[in-house]
């Protein structure tokens, strides 16, 4: 078998025809940009999201960027991050100014630790961004207990986790902003760049509405400073057929790593490989279905040679990469980060995978250890 991390050829064959049809209908009416199709996805993306504000933007970077300024955050002041996430995540606060403050992870979850969050926070410290990271909610009771003590915004990232709940609300509603990617590859995915973002009052969704548009209103007017950020009308139409198909979507994710806990739960047994939790089908939408093997490297060219594509997520912390070296972090700052990012493998997870592929990937793993 052939077995790509994620199949996005077989879904479009899937929804052609709905998919066509709608990209078709923006290039007849030659309305590209901010046009009738964003304006739809944006009313059904917050009804799917139970908000009352949602706003398409171009991707999520600029959203998290977007939303910390909005909030008013610049040079001194300091936003709660993990340092298990991808660098997107620190640099839509590095971009108003402002310092990413990084807390290593939970070595359970792979989310941020709550117990350290606190530790971390200063008098600058203005928001805490929380990582809803491989599709897993944080727990945000906690979290948003932590930022009421503080009195501190929340702006949540949720560009791996699109659908997610916590405790029955989805995640992305529980501060000031939730912020999504639609980049091909995830459980929402575009055909191109796209993101949008989820606001707690009209307000401020009437702020980013601005800002996402040079700061204009009215046409050339621009009482605000803001950046080009807006999402194009065929990616809205494509992600108008996806949306109803999500929650669907979702629920099969979770089902494969059902089965791939099954079967591989021998192997954790044996002490071969770590297993994420199977928590529940809300609390986790398993964009990315992540283990911890030992020789990592052996085994994906094992995985490789037999027709299988793994991926990791991330091999390296951003932190500790030259680009990042300003942040003033070094080796060693994040052991639980660092630990993971030695052994973690992201194996094949889309909608449309079998249960004959499934039993591949896992007999082959077994013959790889």
């Amino acid at each position: 078998m052939n077995i790509p991390l994620v199949d996005l050829k077989i879904q479009y064959q899937k929804l052609k025809k709905e998919i066509d049809k709608n990209i078709a209908e923006v290039c007849a009416s030659a309305s590209f940009i901010l046009g009738p199709q964003v304006e739809e996805f944006e009313r059904s993306f917050a009804e799917f999201l139970e908000a009352d504000y949602v706003v398409g933007v171009a991707n999520a970077t600029d959203a998290l960027h977007l939303a910390f300024a909005a909030l008013g955050l610049g040079v001194n002041d300091e936003v709660i991050i993990p340092a298990n996430t991808f660098v997107a995540t620190a640099v839509g606060v590095m971009e108003t100014g402002a310092r990413p403050v990084l807390v290593d992870m939970d070595p359970e979850t792979y989310l941020i630790d709550l117990k350290k969050i606190e530790s971390a926070i200063t008098s600058r410290t203005k928001a805490i961004c929380p990582v809803h990271l491989y599709g897993r909610a944080c727990n945000m009771d906690v979290i948003a207990k932590i930022a009421q003590k503080h009195s501190l915004f929340i702006v949540e990232d949720v560009a791996q986790a699109a659908g997610a709940r916590w405790k029955k609300k989805r995640v992305g509603t529980f501060g000031q902003f939730g912020c999504f990617s639609f980049y091909p590859g995830k459980n929402l995915g575009a055909y191109g760049d796209g993101g949008a973002m989820s606001a707690s009052s009209e307000k401020l969704a009437k702020k980013i509405r601005s800002m996402r548009n040079f700061g204009s209103e009215k046409k050339y007017e621009y009482p605000q400073r803001g950046i080009n950020s807006r999402l194009d009308s065929i990616q809205a139409a494509v992600l108008n057929v996806k949306l109803k198909y999500l929650d669907q979507w979702n629920l099969k994710r979770w089902e494969i790593a059902k089965k791939y806990s099954q079967e591989l739960k021998p192997l954790e047994k044996k002490g071969i490989l770590k297993l994420p939790d199977i928590v529940n089908p809300e609390t986790h939408v398993f964009h990315l279905f992540v283990v911890q093997v030992d020789r990592r490297s052996k085994v994906i060219e094992f995985l490789s040679k037999n027709g299988i594509q793994a991926g990791i997520h991330y091999p390296i912390p951003f932190y500790l990469q030259k680009g990042y070296a300003q942040l003033g972090y070094s080796k060693g700052a994040f052991p639980e980060t660092e630990s993971a990012s030695e052994k973690i493998l992201s194996l094949p997870v889309y909608p449309e995978m079998t249960s004959s592929q499934i039993a591949y990937i896992t007999g082959t793993l077994k013959k790889a250890f």
